[in-house]
């Protein structure tokens, strides 16, 4: 089969679209032709080396749809040809708080979705939302559970309450906004563009600060009084700027830290003062996956879908991705 595969660091360059064997179900398994998959900031990550325990060769990409082929031993055969979209980890564990000793995200050290075909646990596939192409079936699993475990677990949204997304434009951070949204909360947004704010108001958010302008802290106070929620993946600054916009009782739930830890410390006295909590976030369950697709189907949601390329071409969404031009998350297709 074709796959992309990474054998040395060096960034996107260092990838190759090339041959390997053709992947066989064990007990247990089935094997998924798959039709579309999608990159996230983590694939990039690994090619320049900014991720723990990295193997080689390495077969990126965490999400993908398509179409069940063949099945392993003790797994019904009626499976094959059923449409599924594939939950994007392996063995969460059995706490539902945090992810145990074996769990890990699908391409590095198990094969990654940006190949031909992969072999995955029957329980680790769901039907495709019908409502959606290939593309957009794609496009949803890491991101989007990323986003729902921090919105909808940690987050605790509710209707009417006000959400903070920083930094929109990034697959999780998008679909943050679309969660929120549906939940019948109302969502503002910040970003470095005003071209982004603008596609961000287009899919709902109710305003939003470019964080290059000066005073955009108070900015972001003036726009509707103070959040009930923050959903960050920046960190650095940002961290005493949102929480400083929070409403007492507020939280502040993070998925990243692009930019570090804040410059400043916290102030302490001013978080429990006013009950603010900070919770760290990531990926999420089984259990969390199938109650997002449920929602996705329920209120017939379409992903933001940014670029569309085919797999000899994913080295050049890599790049794109290192620059954070996009809108929503990068396809591929894979046959």
């Amino acid at each position: 089969m074709k796959a992309v595969v990474l054998h040395e660091l060096g960034g996107p360059d260092k990838l190759c679209v090339e041959d390997v064997a053709d992947p066989h179900p064990a007990a247990g398994e089935v094997r998924v032709a798959l039709k579309a998959s999608a990159l996230n900031r983590r694939d990039y990550w690994i090619t320049v080396g900014a991720y723990p325990r990295i193997r080689f060769p390495v077969i990126s990409g965490s999400d993908g749809a398509g179409v069940v082929d063949a099945v392993g031993e003790g797994v019904d055969s009626a499976l094959i040809g059923r449409e599924v979209v594939l939950y994007p980890a392996r063995n969460w564990g059995s706490d539902p708080r945090c992810g145990g000793p074996d769990f890990r995200v699908l391409g590095m050290p198990d094969q990654g979705t940006l190949a031909e075909y992969i072999c995955v646990p029957v329980g680790d596939i769901v039907d495709k939302p019908p409502h959606l192409s290939w593309i957009q079936a794609a496009a949803f699993p890491l991101a989007g559970l990323t986003a729902w475990r921090a919105v909808v677990t940690h987050g605790e949204v509710q209707r009417g309450q006000k959400v903070l997304v920083t930094g929109i434009g990034g697959g999780v951070a998008t679909f943050a906004l679309l969660w929120a949204k549906y939940l019948g909360a109302e969502v503002y947004v910040t970003s470095g563009s005003d071209e982004k704010l603008a596609q961000a108001a287009g899919l709902g958010a109710r305003g939003g600060v470019n964080y290059r302008q000066t005073g955009w802290g108070k900015a972001l106070r003036e726009l509707c009084g103070g959040f009930d929620l923050v959903i960050d993946s920046a960190g650095g600054e940002v961290v005493n700027t949102t929480l400083n916009a929070l409403n007492n009782g507020g939280r502040y739930v993070f998925f990243g830290a692009t930019l570090g830890n804040p410059p400043e410390g916290l102030e302490m006295a001013k978080l429990f003062f006013r009950q603010i909590r900070i919770q760290g976030s990531t990926m999420g369950t089984p259990e969390e996956f199938a109650a997002m697709v449920a929602f996705i189907n329920k209120h017939g949601i379409e992903p933001v879908v940014d670029q569309i390329c085919k797999l000899e071409d994913a080295p050049e969404a890599y790049r794109r991705m290192a620059v954070g031009d996009q809108m929503g998350k990068l396809v591929v297709l894979n046959r």
